[in-house]
């Protein structure tokens, strides 16, 4: 779930609520995706014996950390729940579908999906196309953005000039500039955190006294 907040014109929150995926959301995300694939494909699917793919930046996602995969069947476990670790990609896979599926409307919802998620490996960058783990894609790539996000640009270029029977771009050079899209994505995602948390501390700072329901999100020393 996605926090977000009502803000005055001074920029204080004045309410707080989770962002809600309707439908029409959903439709777009979905042709969104489809349209990554393909382009991801058009590039990176040769034909068999035929000379390797040009270079494009893909957006790739590994299997999970065996060792973390480990840890979140010994946590679900607690819970009566069952998780499979060892095995083929498509095993681990449908083993973790069905335990999201299992606690689906359960109180420990929230809690198994959050550690789920930080059991998965970061999604990335790079030429070298492994997949995507958590798509379940061979091929895919970043296209739909091309106005917030650099890598789409970069995919945009490429096809131009592809499409005008260019030879492949240089691999060395791209996969420099994947790593900083990277480094850069990890940047703004902590900013992104840190000013929800931010905007929460001020939503609460002339609350302090009253009683509220609340729910652990999490467990430090």
């Amino acid at each position: 779930e996605e926090v977000r907040f009502e803000i005055d014109e001074t920029g204080k929150p004045t309410s707080v609520y989770f962002k809600q995926a309707k439908d029409a959301n959903k439709l777009v995300e979905e042709f969104m995706l489809l349209a990554n694939r393909t382009v991801a494909e058009s590039v990176g699917k040769v034909k068999k014996g035929a000379e390797k793919p040009k270079t494009l930046p893909y957006r790739i996602h590994d299997m999970p950390d065996p060792n973390k995969l480990e840890n979140l069947s010994q946590f679900v476990a607690r819970f009566g729940l069952f998780l499979q670790t060892q095995g083929t990609k498509t095993a681990v896979a449908k083993s973790l579908n069905k335990l999201l599926a299992d606690v689906k409307g359960q109180k420990t919802q929230e809690l198994v999906e959050n550690v789920s998620l930080r059991a998965m490996m970061k999604a990335r960058y790079s030429t070298d196309n492994i997949g995507h783990y958590g798509l379940a894609f061979d091929y895919y790539t970043h296209f739909t953005s091309p106005i917030r996000r650099y890598p789409d640009l970069m995919v945009h270029r490429l096809l131009t000039r592809y499409a005008e029977g260019a030879k492949s771009a240089s691999q060395v050079k791209y996969e420099a500039l994947c790593e900083h899209s990277s480094d850069m994505e990890q940047i703004a995602s902590n900013a992104e955190r840190a000013s929800i948390k931010y905007k929460q501390v001020e939503f609460m700072a002339d609350k302090i006294g009253e009683e509220f329901d609340a729910r652990i999100s999490g467990v430090t020393e």
